[in-house]
This record gives C-alpha cells, structure tokens and sequence, in this order.
C-alpha cells in the first residue's frame, strides 16, 4: 500500500480546466458528469470542489449537511484514493458516499472494497445514448413522426441552422427568458437553477471550450442547443431548447446540431431525465441505444449480494433451509439481481441475508410498488446479533414501500410480529379431497424438455388435444399465466408478480415435481373460458398450489387429475401473509386482498 499522499480540496475554476481534461481523458468515461464543463457551470449549486492524489482527480460536491465525491478519473491508484476518502469521511463521523460510479467502477469497488459499500442504480439517472447515425438520418417507421415534424418545420424553406459563437449567445439569452415566460405556471426551483446553470455555460462558452448550435426560422431564432465532446467515442448535449410550439423546432435542431458537430463520433449521450414524465417520453421516443447505468455508492456493513458471492449465498441457503444445491442455484439463475439481495459481511464474507423482490399491490384502489422478503436467512454461528432484523429495517427505509413476506411457521409469525409486521391477505381454511376416480385420465401432457415434441408431431390433430373433464388442457407460460391470474385476483390487497417472476414460480414448480396447466373451454373467441392450475406432487398427495377454478370446477377434475399424476388424496391452502407498512399507508386495512403464489 503506498505511502498515504496529501490530498486537498479547492473550488473549481478555469484554472483546473486543463490538468482534469486530461486526467478525463485517461479514462475515457461515458457518464454525462465527467467533464471539466459540466462540474464547471454547476459549480455554485453544488458546491463543486476539486482535488487530485496517488496519481487520480477526484471531485466533490456538497449533499446536505456532508461531501459526495465522484469515483477518482486517471491512471493512478484509485483504490489508494478511495481509501484516502473513507479515512477523510470517517474523521467527520459519517460514511463515504461516491457518485456517478460506471459499471467498472462498480466493479472495482466490488473487488477493492467487499462489503463495504451498498452500491444502487436509480433509473431516473441512467443517461440516454444514442449512435449518431440514428439522430442524423432518423431512419426506420420508430422515428417517421421525427421526420414528419421536421418535414412540417421546413415546408416553407425559410429557415436556417448556423454553429453557435459568442456573438449568438445576447440572442440566445433572449430567447431564454421568453422560453422560461412560456413555463411560469409550471416554474420550480429545478428549473431555475438550470436557467442560472445556463447563464454560467453563456458567460464562459469559450473558456470552456463549449460547442452550440441555433435555428432561425423566418428570421427570428427559434431553438438552440450547447454540448461538448465527453470522450473520444461520444458527444454529450448539455442544454437543448426550443419553441414547443411550433411544430417541429425541438427535432430539428437536435438533427441539425448532430449533423454538423458530431459526425466525428460514435454516439451521443444527451443525458438523463431526473424523472421528469414528460422528459422521459421525449428521450424514450427516440429509441435510445443504450440506457446508461449510473450508481451511486454509500459506505455500509449492509450491501447487496453481488454475482462473485454466490458460493457464500448457497452455503447460508443450504444450512439454513436444507435445499440442495441444484435448487437454489435454480433461484439464483432465474431471480437474482444485482440489487434485489441485502448481505452483512463479518469475517469478510457474507453471513447474513434476506431477498427482497419487487411486487405490485393494490391498496385503497391503487397500485403500490412493494417488495417480498424472501429467504430471509442467518449462519447459525452468527445468529442472535439482530442482522435479519438490521436487513428488514434498512429495507423499510430504502424502499418506504410496503414489505410482505409468509412465514413459514408460528414462531416465525412471533418474530415478525415483534419487527412491525401484521397478518395481511385474508388466510383461507385448507381443504382435502380425498375422492376416487371411476374413469380413465384422457391427459397425456408432453414432458417439457421437449423429448416427444417428434411424436407429437406425427398426432392427429384431435390427439394432441389433452382433455381434462371438459376442459382443453395444456402448459401454461408466464404471459397467459399471468393474464389469468391478473384478471381472476384483481382487486383491493391483491400482490401481482409481473412476467419473470411468474416465469421463476413455473420453472419451480415444475423443478419440485409440479405441472402449471393453461385451461380452456368453448369456441375461441374473446368468450372463451380461461383459467389456470398450478399443482405439485408430495409423496401421495396432490398440492393445489393456486387456480382459478372455482370449488365445483376443481373437484369436478379432480379424480381425473387424481389418476393422472397416481396420487390418493389432493389439498389446497391459503396462508396468507404479513406486511409491514410504511407510515403513509398505515390506515390500509390490510386484512384484505389476495396473496396466494410467494415462490417459496
């Protein structure tokens, strides 16, 4: 580890242009904020500060009360300069926060720093990246409106595109303020810090080596947009406005500028949508080529699982529940994610971890983003320190989304009980059948690795119709699944898993010895019944998983079923859930609603 270096902070100036371009150039990064220009004109809103050691430049910017640092740029040591930064942090009593981290950044700090950081993506901050050949040619039936507009706009021939100097720029102010009388009904702080942010690119265009463009239409400037090159592939749009009346202003001069700054590169980045709807629809409606991942770091012992810890999450899953190996695997492949697993590190692996998936339910008529805590689970050497409820805790807070789990016995329900949670989902009694079949089962469903697929093939077409009491039989995907499911529950305290999820219940099901059968009666038409059942086999029963039978259907198919799969004896059971709510939806009577198929 090398000597520690001295490392000081200053504010930002011209003077720092030259020594950070280069130091930016080293790495070559595609993020919209890594260039001297940007961190430059937003300066006085966050604060912007600057530094350089161990052979790295490092920026910083004021969040609240604390400093949030970029992820060091150059060729030097940067995990020397991260290590730096959390001994800084750690003087001032709070955790090192780093941002906009790419994902080799991510990956680095993964391998440098295991454990030690909670590392998040937030979509509202990806930045939307486009090939230059798409935004000059705007070719394909996707961007025919794009060219309608501008067709629209130049019907007349009395317009004009001309590169931005400093003497467009009085002209350019101009239009700004009319821009901004355009907005005053819908004017907000944002807004204004980015007229000010604007201000600051005018009065230092050439200093800071910026590029623009504006577009006159019967002589009057009507758009202008400023940008720079980010790398040596891309160019980044910093500012882009235009008239939104008249028709066709906007995708002019986007196409207008692209054509002739940045035909001597690859793409162009025109950054990120902060969330704004109508913001998002109009960089979505050019069809971006690439949605530019962005994270954001902050120091914690409680971080989510990564792909190089998979070994650690079987050994915790297969000693704390006793599922094989093939198993689990089998949820890992299919459901995890880079962020959907909190782990806590002791000994420098991880000991301690909970799956939190996201859902969708319904609470007072309106469809809420939720999370399902999911193998919520502790080695039995590190028990009783409190980290599932740390997990369950952090959770709450991160998401301020309500959080549902079953548990998978009483004590359990106890433990929950004590950490907010509140029976949820309406428990429905069990019921056994335990009928006989007096006939012959007419199913003979084909095995799903597709072994008889030739045979079936060779069928008659009335043959390969499987036949259960009155109903066509055959295997259902997560698409028809799914709309069976949506429509059959839908309604107030209903959970709805969208297509993957659905997709992982099916896979293990099946794993497990189950079958997941798509229903159909009557002529095709949009009349047509539809309904759907999910079983599994357990030693001599039949396991009911879900359906949309009602309780005449199912123990009409039953015996039939019941011969099929050589079982005597066939139950359902609701459990129901818990919840724990965030406090602005306290009130929801939470005893309501459906929650049926938890992948468990």
């Amino acid at each position: 580890m090398p000597e520690q270096e001295k490392l000081n902070f200053h504010s930002i100036s011209i003077d720092d242009r030259n020594w950070i371009n280069e130091k930016l150039k080293e790495d070559n990064l595609d993020a919209c904020e890594y260039t001297f220009a940007n961190n430059f004109i937003w300066a006085k809103v966050y604060d912007v500060q600057v530094g350089s050691a161990y052979g790295c430049g490092v920026i910083r910017y004021r969040e609240q009360e604390h400093f949030q640092y970029s992820f060091p740029f150059g060729n030097g040591d940067k995990q020397s300069m991260i290590g730096h930064l959390k001994k800084i942090c750690a003087v001032h009593g709070h955790g090192l926060k780093i941002a906009p981290i790419t994902e080799e950044g991510r990956l680095k700090l993964l391998e440098w720093f295991p454990g030690e950081f909670e590392i998040s993506a937030d979509r509202d901050d990806f930045d939307y990246v486009y090939t230059v050949e798409k935004l000059s040619s705007l070719k394909g039936k996707k961007l025919h409106g794009k060219r309608n507009h501008i067709t629209r706009f130049m019907d007349d021939g009395d317009w004009q595109y001309e590169p931005m100097t400093v003497e467009h720029i009085p002209e350019c102010r101009r239009m700004a303020k009319e821009w901004i009388a355009l907005r005053a009904e819908k004017w907000n702080d944002e807004m204004e810090q980015e007229i000010g942010v604007l201000e600051m690119a005018f009065s230092n265009f050439s200093e800071l080596g910026l590029c623009g463009g504006v577009l006159y239409k019967s002589g009057e400037l009507v758009a202008f947009t400023i940008g720079e090159p980010l790398n040596k592939d891309t160019f980044v749009v910093h500012f882009e406005k235009a008239f939104p009346d008249l028709q066709g202003a906007y995708p002019m001069i986007n196409q207008q500028f692209v054509l002739h700054e940045a035909q001597d590169f690859m793409y162009v980045n025109r950054e990120e949508d902060t969330g704004d709807p109508g913001l998002r629809k109009a960089k979505m409606s050019y069809y971006p080529d690439i949605l530019l991942r962005k994270y954001s770091a902050a120091e914690s012992h409680l971080v989510f699982a990564n792909e190089t810890e998979w070994e650690s999450v079987i050994e915790i899953w297969n000693r704390c529940f006793g599922d094989d190996r093939a198993y689990i695997e089998l949820y890992l492949k299919n459901r995890f994610e880079s962020e959907n697993m909190y782990v806590i590190y002791e000994n420098n692996r991880p000991v301690s971890m909970a799956s939190l998936l996201p859902v969708q339910v319904t609470i007072n008529g309106k469809k809420e983003n939720a999370r399902y805590v999911y193998a919520v689970a502790t080695l039995p050497e590190y028990r009783n320190k409190g980290y599932a409820s740390e997990i369950i805790k952090h959770a709450a807070r991160k998401y301020n989304e309500p959080l549902i789990l079953q548990p998978a016995d009483r004590d359990l329900e106890e433990y929950y009980e004590k950490q907010g949670f509140a029976d949820a989902f309406g428990e429905s009694p069990c019921w056994i059948y335990a009928g006989r079949c007096t006939g012959t089962a007419d199913i003979q469903l084909l095995p799903t690795d597709g072994s008889d697929l030739r045979a079936a093939e060779e069928m008659d077409v009335e043959d390969k119709l499987d036949i259960l009491g009155s109903w066509i039989v055959s295997d259902a995907d997560e698409k028809e699944y799914k709309a069976v499911r949506d429509q059959f529950f839908e309604g107030e305290g209903y959970v709805e898993w969208d297509e993957k999820a659905i997709a992982y219940a099916i896979k293990e099901n099946q794993f497990c010895g189950g079958r997941t059968l798509f229903l159909t009666k009557g002529i095709e038409t949009e009349k047509t019944k539809k309904a759907m059942l999910m079983y599994r086999i357990e030693k001599d029963s039949l396991h009911i998983i879900e359906t949309t039978l009602d309780d005449d259907e199912l123990h009409n198919i039953l015996p039939e079923l019941l011969e099929y799969t050589g079982t005597t004896w066939a139950f359902e059971r609701n459990m129901g859930g818990m919840v724990l709510l965030p406090e602005r939806l306290k009130n929801w009577d939470c005893r309501e609603g459906y929650l049926g198929l938890t992948l468990a």
